[in-house]
């Protein structure tokens, strides 16, 4: 059975259905989510509101009365969706080329701005450093936002850092925090409570409140991690106009 033969769509309450690609989540799967929501971005029909990505699938929102006003009122708006899904579907055969932005986030890993590296250290039998070396490696694929406001969904990250959440999230999180839960890790952009293992903070904003688009990263970027100095991270927080506090 390849990819395809995994494709299921079925209904979100009245004016919403879910295109499933494929039951687990894999760079290919993401880059034919991308290319299925860049289609009905480019080409949307009559009625579409939102389309939102996820790992596995995306989510399309429509009006229902403006769907089966353009359309055989012989189907339900649903149905009507559910076939127009179904002749993007076969346009996502097209060879399309995707151009994948890179961003960098600058952080400073360690001491009052990642209080739980030495923990994170200490279970994966690692010196700090190595943590450090080992999660600032790759380049980490963003699946999508979500959570919170800007909050990146990544995948790619190692294993030997791997470390569960705690067991009592704390009460706050500080914007920027750099975290570890499991097999995945991801950034704060916004102050909220969690029980991520923090190993780091970065300087620059995730979450731009005052943008039209306010999530500096997007579902399909690439994301790099970059250690800095405490020096550099200051000189950083300046010149973005922002301010960080850390976790005692």
């Amino acid at each position: 059975m390849n990819e395809n033969d995994k494709i299921t769509i079925h209904p979100l309450g009245d004016a919403a259905l879910v295109v499933r690609l494929a039951n687990e989540a894999s760079p290919n799967i993401h880059k034919k989510i991308i290319h299925l929501l860049h289609i009905l971005e480019s080409e949307p029909f009559p009625g579409l509101i939102e389309v939102v990505p996820t790992y596995t699938n995306i989510t399309v929102f429509y009006d229902p009365i403006q769907v089966i006003s353009e359309a055989d009122i012989t189907y339900s708006p649903y149905e009507t969706v559910n076939k127009m899904m179904l002749n993007y579907m076969r346009k996502m055969e097209r060879i399309v080329t995707m151009e994948r932005r890179t961003v960098q986030i600058p952080v400073l890993y360690g001491g009052i701005y990642g209080p739980d590296l030495a923990h994170v250290a200490k279970i994966n039998g690692i010196t700090e450093q190595e943590v450090i070396q080992i999660h600032s490696a790759p380049k980490y694929l963003v699946y999508m936002i979500g959570f919170a406001p800007g909050f990146p969904f990544l995948g790619g990250m190692d294993e030997r850092v791997a470390a569960p959440r705690k067991d009592t999230p704390r009460p706050t999180i500080p914007a920027g925090s750099v975290g570890i839960a499991g097999t995945q890790t991801g950034v704060y952009p916004i102050d909220t409570p969690g029980g991520w293992q923090i190993i780091g903070q970065t300087p620059r904003n995730l979450f731009l409140r005052n943008e039209e688009i306010p999530s500096l990263l997007a579902s399909g970027d690439i994301l790099q991690f970059v250690p800095i100095t405490e020096e550099q991270f200051k000189q950083y927080e300046a010149e973005e106009g922002g301010e960080r506090w850390q976790l005692k």
